[in-house]
């Protein structure tokens, strides 16, 4: 049982699968960065000044605490509807979708270019190719003509093929036994 899981975890994909989690997460750190640090502030800018971390509606909030930022309603207790978190979140989806989307188209067109030079270089002959190849050129150096027959000639035959038929029907039908008559007593 250790063997087939020691095959699993080296010879598998497991390797492979854990080296795109980690890269997968250290690439989803990178994003969310890029997201929260420099594309949000700059759309709440060009949205007159918007911070979308802080985009929040209150739903219930039963002492009328005041509630300036997100952070405040999380320590005070006050339940949220974080709007600004969620749009922060598709943002960092679409990015996350059209890099990975970039990264496949890629890679799709190297399999292709792959593809065309294997079709364009010409297939080696196999094995038997060669040795005919090499039957052909020691025939062709032995000064044989192309026309010879390569097969045993066929023995003379004693009739012609129309007296083949005749000679058939001439030949007597094979007879049965005769049945034997049972022998007479003696007295």
């Amino acid at each position: 049982m250790f063997k087939e899981f020691r095959d699993f975890a080296i010879k598998g994909n497991a390797i492979d699968l854990a080296i795109g989690v980690i890269i997968g997460a250290a690439f989803g750190a990178i994003v969310s960065s890029i997201v929260d640090d420099i594309f949000m502030p700059i759309i709440g800018l060009i949205l007159n000044g918007v911070d979308f971390s802080n985009l929040f509606i209150v739903l219930n909030n039963p002492n009328n605490v005041p509630v300036p930022s997100l952070a405040a309603a999380r320590a005070t207790g006050v339940a949220t509807l974080n709007i600004g978190l969620f749009i922060n979140a598709v943002v960092k989806f679409v990015i996350i979708a059209f890099v990975l989307f970039l990264v496949v188209k890629g890679i799709n067109s190297l399999k292709r270019e792959e593809k065309k030079e294997e079709a364009a270089a010409p297939a080696a002959p196999s094995k038997e190719e060669l040795l005919l190849t090499e039957i052909r050129d020691a025939i062709k150096e032995q000064g044989t003509p192309r026309t010879a027959a390569l097969a045993a000639p066929r023995a003379a035959s004693t009739s012609t093929p129309a007296a083949a038929p005749k000679a058939a029907a001439a030949k007597p039908a094979a007879r049965k036994p005769a049945a034997r008559k049972p022998a007479k007593p003696t007295e």
